[in-house]
């Protein structure tokens, strides 16, 4: 599945300018979806499924990954946007703000020590 940052985030470059940022993160395997009935059924006998599945999918030598994307705001702009842009409830337009290729994240390796590396 995509994951986005919910917060905006606040970049300051070595000249000291500001600009606004929000994150995303497109899968790149695809997104599929249970019914209603699956999830049901999936959640009374395992409610860490998703977790699981990933684990045993890296266990057994696959990866995950997904395209990491950014919106950029300048700081002047935020001032006088149309509304409050560190809202949670608010998406920033793409014809406002269009997404920028970054980069990806990809997830090939389990942690040893789960509290030590993920917690």
């Amino acid at each position: 599945m995509n994951g986005y940052s919910s917060h905006t985030y606040k970049w300051i470059n070595a000249q000291g300018e500001v600009t606004y940022v929000k994150y995303h993160f497109k899968t790149n395997q695809g997104i599929k979806n249970f019914t209603s009935k699956q999830a049901k059924e999936l959640w009374a006998t395992n409610p860490y499924y998703s977790g699981t599945d990933l684990h045993e999918h890296i266990a057994k030598g696959g990866q995950a990954s997904w395209t990491w994307y950014v919106q950029l705001m300048p700081e002047k702009e935020a001032e006088t946007y149309r509304f409050d842009i560190f809202d949670v409830t608010k998406i920033w337009p793409h014809g406002d703000y269009p997404l920028h290729p970054v980069g990806q994240l990809v997830l090939n390796k389990n942690p040893e020590n789960y509290f030590a590396e993920v917690e």
